[in-house]
Order: structure tokens, then sequence, then C-alpha cells
């Protein structure tokens, strides 16, 4: 901190002749030396205020030269002077004071040893505390006067002429002890704050321990209760272990008691099996009526304001699905072939390496290549490979599955629930898959099923989609075949085959042909369609032959009579599905028929080349058609009829054996897809 430097009264004359600040020439320094005025030490947040200490007046003098030069003692004479600036006093108001300068102590004097050095307290703050942006205060200065530490050397005595310069060292002495009892003043102040601190602390940390005792006497508390509640919980341990125990002795009689009644149990089992049969059927009854009763309800109270509405909008949706469904059945044609090679099977596989006679085009899923090499009649040249190129509606390879063929038929199913009679038949030699195409395997695995069970899983599917249009369905199910031009219930025992059955008109005013003795079971599901195939598989007529070992002597005719209603529209429909696997076409050179066989085979090829008469004759739009000719033809009269809608698999085998019979069945069927019958009409009113 600078030191404040005595000022001169204000618009006044110095003495020795010198001027004042207000005008005239540059004042004229005193040649007596003067100390530096002490800087009073402030107190902690105060401003820190210069004390100026005004120098006694001095004797009148002459007129000193601007710059004197300081003299050098001799000997024991006196020191130089120190040059007394004079500046203006900071302050206008302070009262005019006359500068004091401060005499050179005498040279050669010692000052006294210092009795004791003042220590320095500076006690440690228990929390850190802003520091205040003071200064730092200089360290006090013991009472005898003793330079401080890298001061400057001590003053010589004062001579005993010069009054004011022993004045002006008194009242510096006086101004240090001021200074110094001012200092000590503000450490007492800090000490005493520090021993508040230090009591406050003191304070914080009783109070923490009373709170961490309070904590500990809580906690041993709660221990406690934790100890108690153990020996609680063990003795309801003990309690569950004796009831355990009980339990465990009551599960042995029980357990003797049980053993008696099985007794008693096996004499009820008779009775039991006598009404499980019953009561299963009469639940399933119950459970089908119950979510029928359901259904309806909710249906009843969530579009019972709606009704009208949409049962309107549905039935016209519906009546123009059936129109653009029909016209692009005529657009594919009332009469369409399907050619399926059956794959070659494991013990056929040594005697057919490939199929190199036949070619599938990959660009063309339409058409199928037969090729065999031409061989000259000498034997002697080979010519070119002949190729004969077939064209059908559809040509499925030896890779097809049962459910790819179904997706491309299953439109025209549709039709039957439409009130179109649809008529489906395999035709081929024996052994080629008619029987694996239209019924599937035996064992009725769903990716193997045939064409009838998917087909009828189809129409039923659709009725029950129809049901909540309004339309409603009944469904009959007749199974007969066609042996050596007789017919015969397959749905009929054993005592009931030789029963004989003719075709009859329904009335003399109908067109319409029915079997009058032909059993016809009503069927509500899938599942009871495929009970009446295994029936009907199990008595069908089958037998070995040269070219088969298993096969069917007969044609097998499946008929699903759909009657169905709408009464809100006041509108009834009626088809027939005919689903038929005709008996495999056979040579008799290659079956080696005799006997019974032989008079198999000569029905079955006659019956065959009456359908063919009949379609030609259709295509021909000839006036008389021979469906007379045959049972068979009879039988499908409606379904071959310009009103029905017909489909034919002509089915082949993959051996190089059969290439000539394969031919031949490629050659008819392609005559089939080259008629044109006449459009089919709905059976509607």
């Amino acid at each position: 901190m600078a030191a404040a430097v005595p000022s001169a009264p204000p618009g006044g004359a110095l003495k020795n002749g010198t001027a004042g600040p207000a005008g005239g020439p540059d004042p004229v320094l005193s040649r007596l030396p003067v100390r530096g005025p002490r800087v009073k030490r402030p107190a902690v947040g105060q401003e820190e205020e210069a004390t100026v200490v005004a120098a006694p007046e001095q004797k009148r003098a002459r007129p000193a030269p601007a710059a004197p030069a300081p003299a050098r003692p001799v000997g024991g004479g006196r020191a130089p002077l120190k040059p007394l600036s004079v500046v203006a006093a900071t302050r206008p108001a302070a009262p005019r004071k006359a500068a004091s300068a401060a005499a050179a102590p005498r040279a050669g004097a010692e000052p006294p040893p210092c009795p004791q050095p003042t220590p320095s307290v500076s006690p440690r703050p228990p929390h850190p505390q802003p520091t205040p942006s003071v200064s730092p205060k200089p360290p006090p200065r013991c009472p005898c006067r003793c330079p401080p530490t890298g001061s400057s050397p001590p003053r010589p005595k004062r001579a005993a002429w010069d009054l004011k310069g022993q004045v002006s060292d008194l009242r510096e002495a006086l101004g240090s002890c001021r200074e110094k009892a001012r200092g000590l003043d503000g450490e007492n102040r800090l000490l005493r704050e520090q021993v508040g601190t230090l009591q406050r602390d003191l304070r914080e940390r009783e109070s923490q321990e009373n709170d961490l005792n309070h904590r500990l006497g809580t906690l041993s508390a709660e221990l406690l209760a934790c100890r108690e509640e153990l020996a609680q919980r063990r003795g309801e341990a003990e309690d569950l272990a004796a009831e355990k125990q009980r339990l465990e002795e009551e599960v042995e009689r029980g357990g003797r008691a049980l053993a008696e009644a099985e007794g008693k149990a096996q004499d009820l089992a008779a009775r039991l099996e006598e009404r499980e049969v019953q009561l299963k059927l009469a639940e399933e009854t119950l459970q089908r009526q119950a979510a029928q009763v359901a259904e309806l309800q909710v249906q009843a109270a969530a579009q019972e304001q709606q009704l009208g509405q949409q049962e309107e909008r549905l039935h016209g949706l519906e009546m123009e699905r059936r129109r653009l469904h029909n016209l692009v059945q005529e657009l594919k044609g009332n009469i369409r072939v399907f050619c399926r090679v059956r794959p070659v099977l494991p013990e056929e596989e040594e005697r057919q390496k490939g199929l190199e006679h036949l070619h599938f085009p990959p660009q063309d899923n339409k058409v199928l290549v037969l090729s065999r090499p031409e061989e000259s009649h000498v034997g002697r040249e080979r010519r070119g490979d002949v190729r004969y190129d077939f064209s059908f509606d559809r040509v499925f390879p030896p890779s097809a599955s049962q459910q790819e063929i179904f997706e491309e038929i299953a439109l025209l199913v549709q039709s039957a629930l439409d009130g179109y009679h649809v008529c489906i038949f395999a035709y081929g030699q024996t052994g080629s898959g008619k029987t694996y195409t239209m019924e599937g395997p035996d064992t009725l695995d769903p990716e193997t099923r045939g064409m009838i069970p998917r087909a009828v899983q189809q129409v039923f599917q659709g009725a029950r989609q129809l049901t909540e249009k309004g339309w409603e369905y009944g469904f009959t199910a007749s199974f007969l075949e066609i042996y050596n031009e007789s017919l015969r219930d397959l749905l009929a025992g054993r005592p009931e085959r030789g029963a004989e059955l003719e075709i009859r008109r329904v009335s003399s005013t109908s067109e319409e042909l029915h079997v009058p003795n032909l059993r016809r079971v009503p069927v509500t599901s899938e599942e009871e369609v495929l009970g009446l195939l295994q029936m009907a598989a199990a008595n069908r007529s089958v037998a070995r032959t040269a070219l088969n070992d298993r096969s069917s002597r007969s044609h097998c005719v499946f008929q699903l009579r759909i009657r169905g209603s709408n009464p809100a529209r006041d509108l009834r429909c009626a088809s027939v599905l005919s689903l038929v696997d005709l008996a495999g076409s056979e040579r008799l050179d290659k079956s080696l028929s005799r006997g019974e066989r032989l008079r198999e085979t000569q029905a079955i090829n006659t019956s065959l080349s009456t359908l063919g008469l009949v379609i030609m004759a259709l295509s021909n739009k000839e006036p008389h058609v021979p469906y007379r000719n045959s049972k068979l033809t009879y039988l499908l009269q409606n379904s071959l009829g310009g009103s029905a809608k017909m489909l034919m698999f002509v089915n082949i085998s993959p051996l190089e054996e059969n290439f000539a019979e394969s031919l031949n069945s490629l050659r008819f069927a392609s005559k089939v897809n080259e008629c044109v019958v006449g459009t089919a009409h709905a059976n509607r009113k």
C-alpha cells in the first residue's frame, strides 16, 4: 500500500519562502530529513485510509537552490537530509496542518534489542471460508520500536536542539503503538471468530453424535424385533412339519381307502362305458348348438339396425360375384383338360433311369412333348427323334403336389355352390395314378389328400361363409361303382350288394336322373364324408392284373348333391358335384386277361369308348347323343351336357415302356380339349 504524503495548506505558502500549489514558483524542499508517514492498518471489512502525519512547522531559512546536493556527515555530524515532497491534499475539506519533518537519528547509535518478538497467530479455520479481497496485513511491530526485518538501518539520535524532530519521532512512535494496538484488536476479533466457528462445529459434531446414537438405538430395536420374528417363524415351521406328518398319515389312509374304492369302481366301469358314447355325442351336439346360439345372439345384437342394408348389399355383391365367376369359367371353357404325369415309384427306378421321352417346356406350363427315336424297318439305320406336341389347359410334371393341382380346380368346385352341375373325372391307363389323384392314399394325410376330400372341404367352407349372407345349404352324399355295366352301392352293407340298381328320371317332365334305391347319406361336415370315402374304398372292386397289382376294375362315381336356399330373398339352387375315378384302359395283349378279368376289361374299354363318342357328339352338335349306350354316360348325362361344367384329368405313366398307351391317352384328351359345348346354366329358382 502506498504511503500518503503530508499535504500543505491549500492556497498558502510554505515556510522557507516556498510557494503553494495555488500559483507561483515550484516548491522548495526542506533540508531537514523527514521520515515517510506510516500507513494506518485498516480493520477487516473496512476501507483503508491513509493517515497523514503533519510535519511540524520549521524555522524560516534562507532560500535554497532548486535541487541541493545532500551533505555527507563528517565524524559524528548530522545525517544527510531527506527531501520533503509536498503534494496537494486528497481531501479538500481537511484542516490545514504544517508539514512535519523527522529529524535524522544520531550516527552510530544502535537501537536496543527487542526483548520479546511478537508471534504471528494464524489459526486454522475448521471449514474453508471465502477469502475476502483485502490486501495482506503487515506483521505487528514490537513496542520497543525495533525496526522490522529487511527494513532500513536504525536512525541516529537527534541533536538536543532539534526539538521538532524529537517531537516528530515521538509522534511516530505513538502512531506505531496505536497501529499495533489496532492490529492486535483485529487479531483478537479474528481469534474470536475462529473460536465461534469451532464452537459451532463442536455443536454440529454433538448433534451428529446424538443422531447416530438415536439411529443405533433404532437399529438395536429392529434387530431385537427380527430375532423375535425369527423365533416365531421357527415355531411356525415346527407346526408345519407336524402338520405335514399328519397329512402324510392321512394320505396313507386315503390310499388304502382308494384301493378299496377301486374295487367298487370296477363294478361301475361297464355301466360307465355304455354312457360315455351317449354323453360324448350329447356334449358335441350341445357345444355346436351353444356355439351357434351364441354366435347368432352376438350377430343379432350387434347388427340389428343395419341388418337390412347389409343383407341387401351382400346379396348384390354375391350375385355379382357369381356372375363374374361364371363368366371367367366360360372364358376358360366349359370343358377343360388337365394332364398329370405321375412320379416314378421306388420299385420302378431300376427300369426307368430318367424321363428323356417326356419334355416340359419351362416357359409354358400348358405344353407336353413326347419324343422317341425312330428306327428304320430294316434295323440298320436310326433316324431322328419323333416329337409329339400336346397342348392342354394345364400340364403338371411329376413334382407337382396335390395342393398345387387342387388350386387349379378350386374355382370350378366353387361353381357347384353357385348352382352349376360340375363333373371332374380322371382318365388314363391302369397304373397311371388316377385313384391317387382323385382319392389320395389310404393314410388320409392332409398333404396328400386327393381331389375328392379337398373339394368336399372347400364346399363346406364356402357354405359356412355363405351362411353369413343368408344362405342355407344341405348336402347329400352317394358313392357307387359301375362294374360290368351294373350299378353297385358302395355305401351299403355286403348283404345288399346284390340289389339291382337302375337309372330313372325324376319325373316325366324333367330331364334330371337319379338312382331310386341308391343310399344317400346326409352329411354336415367333411369328416363325415371322409368316413364314407373309407367305407367306399373298402367295398370297391379291385384285382391284380399283369399291368397293375391293385387295378380298379370299375368306374367309381362320388356325387355330392347340394341344395341351397335364401329364405329372405326367396331363392333356391340345386346342383350336383360329380367326382369320377374311371377304370384304367387296358390292352388285352399286355394285360393277358382271362375269364372274369377279360370280361371286366371289355366292359371298361366299351364304356370309355362310349364316353369318347358322347363328347364328340356334343362337340359336333349332333341331334342324337348316345348317352344310353353305357351306364357311365347315362348316369353322367346331366353333368356332361351343355348345362354343366366339366374337367378331365388325363393321367399318364412316366415309364417309357408305356409310351404307346400314354400317346393314346393324350390323343383322346386332345380331342376332348377341342370340344366346344353350350353355355352352362345355373339351376336356380
